[in-house]
């Protein structure tokens, strides 16, 4: 079922309007908001997913051996866990017209995705064209996921920021898990949304939500190509996530599997700023480990420390 325009519009003014990293830590009895602040000490979480030179997942470093930085100083680690948990999912599907002979096989990849993840995973889907809508909302049913992507309805334009600010924003509000992804299909360049890439890359990364993406873009022309990869380029770095693009469609399939296995191998950590003032300055983060020489962390680039809303 389609959201109205109305409520769209709505989703996207109050996802400018709201900052987005000022969430309270979640607690035990309270498993619905997003732990990126908590009130009392501002502690800062980071999901980090790191890997060897070779490419694989290194999954059983120690916390003596990861460095978190904020500005350029050293931060002390306060939480560091590898775990895997389950997460709050949301597949957001490109259903404009030129995905139609992309359809079949975007649908089952996105359900193999489902499947090797953490059973206890919420999951939502999204459909967009000229304009996002709520196709399913969050479920573990698979039967309801099959569905709700099937059923999408294909045609019109592109509106992908559009999208992915939605998507962003019903993460937030909606899931209940502490842990929030977004996975972004898409096979062209966005030619419908109302949102700038600067604000939605903002609020994506404010928001604590992992953002992964895979570009279709063999059809796109080089110029359509080249701005659609900076689209998603943007919003997977700035949020630790990581952006694909296959060269036949085929590859998805393999596409969906690695980015479950990513998602349930990765380092959460969380820190105290030595720098408490909320200044509404941008923290550029960066997280380093000792071993092995050429490893790479994947983790949100920054945020802004925006003073925190009232709880409503």
């Amino acid at each position: 079922m389609k959201i109205w325009p109305a409520m769209v519009a709505l989703a996207l003014v109050t996802a400018r309007a709201v900052p987005q990293q000022t969430s309270a830590a979640v607690s035990p009895a309270d498993p619905s908001d997003t732990a990126v602040f908590r009130s009392d000490t501002r502690l800062v979480e980071l999901a980090a997913t790191v890997t060897g030179p070779d490419g694989y997942l290194l999954t059983n470093l120690p916390q003596s051996d990861f460095h978190v930085f904020e500005n350029d100083v050293p931060q002390e680690i306060k939480v560091f866990k590898r775990e895997d948990a389950p997460i709050s999912l949301g597949l957001v599907i490109d259903a404009s017209a030129s995905m139609r002979d992309k359809r079949e096989k975007v649908a089952k990849a996105a359900l193999i995705l489902v499947r090797a993840s953490n059973p206890g995973d919420e999951v939502f889907i999204m459909g967009f064209n000229d304009k996002p809508w709520l196709a399913q909302d969050f479920t573990r049913n698979i039967g309801e996921m099959e569905s709700a992507l099937k059923g999408v309805e294909l045609g019109g334009a592109t509106a992908m920021r559009d999208a992915v600010m939605m998507g962003v924003e019903h993460s937030k509000r909606l899931g209940r898990i502490q842990k929030k992804a977004i996975l972004v299909v898409t096979d062209g360049e966005d030619n419908s949304s109302f949102a700038a890439l600067d604000q939605v890359v903002r609020d994506a990364q404010q928001s604590g939500v992992l953002i992964y993406a895979i570009g279709l873009l063999n059809d796109a022309n080089e110029r359509e190509s080249r701005r659609a990869k900076k689209d998603l380029d943007a919003l997977t770095t700035a949020t630790g996530g990581e952006v694909f693009y296959p060269k036949e469609l085929s590859e998805v399939d393999a596409i969906a599997s690695h980015v479950a296995h990513d998602l349930r191998n990765q380092y959460t950590i969380a820190y105290s700023p030595t720098d408490q003032k909320l200044d509404r300055t941008f923290r550029r983060i960066k997280v380093t480990v000792d071993s092995p020489e050429g490893a790479v962390v994947r983790t949100r680039t920054g945020y802004y420390a925006d003073p925190i809303p009232p709880r409503s």
